[in-house]
């Protein structure tokens, strides 16, 4: 009944792939042992919420006892330009593909909430929705179920969708029928490795987030070590350089999703325009973006570390406007670009 059932029907209709279960009896302690070495060398950073969740992450079943089955989704959301065009471009800002339009974890979310509703109606049992928020390990549940494999840059790489794959997963108190595990297929690639630009990769599977742009520019609260700054380049929100490269995208699929295709003013957002929304203008801004959570100040910071970088001299005013601000880490990130730009002129 299951295999042909409407919530498999559902789901394809709302964009997802088809879906990927794990058997949670037979779901081992691999993930685990990677987050335990994960937290053990510090690679966390300044994300305490990773260790002091930790029992509830290791396995599923700690989050949640009866559940029996994981169901994992993906959602699509592959661009149509390359997201690297604009690290040329130095007056431009460049922000990672996933937040060009709106919050993934609303449509995701949402629509997840109705194909459980109809996994429960289905099974008579209870089911549970998690988007990327909850302590659930998501990607290595996802490997396990075959959606995809964990690549040496630690995300997840579809043979099918590359590596542009928003993940969703629904537990059930149901035991379904599993489907089998994905197995790595890198081979001997090193492409994600080497491009990054802060080589945040102590080796292969392994990401030391305290190097890691997209870690510095969203969860970072302080400045950025000075080393690092001007590796940052012109990403002022996230970094797409490890899943750009990866030669599986070639097999990748440009999204059939509106809502997650990018506005046209994010694809190439001009830095000082940026510069000059302010507190008010960036919420209206970006209001529905994930952008939004990081708050003004921490943008701003991120906005005035790419304007440091980007040896453009007519961006030196915006700078020194800032360079008295309230905020420490502001004043001291509008000081270090005034620096920077000086050193160009």
């Amino acid at each position: 009944m299951l295999a042909h059932s409407s919530w498999r029907k559902r789901a394809e209709s709302l964009g997802f792939t088809q879906p990927f279960i794990v058997d949670l009896s037979t779901y081992g302690d691999m993930a685990k042992t990677g987050l335990e070495r994960y937290i053990a060398q510090g690679h966390h950073g300044s994300m305490s919420w990773i260790k002091d969740t930790f029992d509830r992450r290791a396995h599923p079943q700690n989050l949640w006892s009866e559940a029996k089955s994981a169901i994992i989704f993906g959602l699509n959301y592959g661009p149509d330009t390359d997201p690297m065009l604009t690290l040329s471009r130095s007056e431009l800002a460049t922000i990672s593909v996933y937040a060009r339009n709106r919050d993934y974890h609303n449509i995701i979310k949402g629509r997840l909430k109705e194909i459980a509703g109809l996994i429960a109606r289905d099974t008579q049992q209870d089911v549970k929705v998690f988007v990327d928020t909850a302590p659930l390990m998501e990607k290595p549940l996802a490997m396990a179920a075959g959606l995809g494999w964990q690549g040496k840059h630690t995300n997840l790489v579809s043979q099918d969708y590359g590596s542009w794959l928003f993940l969703g997963t629904i537990l059930s108190a149901a035991r379904l029928p599993a489907t089998s595990p994905e197995i790595d297929h890198c081979g001997s690639c090193r492409a994600c490795l080497d491009i990054c630009p802060t080589q945040a990769f102590p080796q292969a599977y392994q990401l030391d987030a305290r190097r890691c742009i997209s870690y510095l520019t969203i969860e970072h609260k302080g400045p950025v070590d000075m080393e690092l700054r001007e590796k940052l380049g012109n990403r002022i929100y996230g970094c797409d350089d490890c899943l750009a490269v990866c030669p599986w995208n070639k097999f990748a699929q440009v999204s059939a999703e509106a809502k997650l295709k990018a506005r046209e003013d994010l694809n190439a957002p001009n830095l000082a325009e940026l510069a000059a929304l302010g507190e008010r203008g960036f919420r209206q801004h970006f209001s529905g973006s994930p952008i939004k959570r990081i708050g003004w100040p921490r943008f701003l910071r991120n906005i005035l570390y790419a304007i440091g970088n980007s040896g453009k001299i007519a961006l030196l005013p915006i700078a020194q406007a800032h360079q008295s601000h309230s905020d420490p880490v502001i004043a001291d990130a509008a000081k270090w670009a005034i620096a920077r730009l000086d050193c160009a002129a």
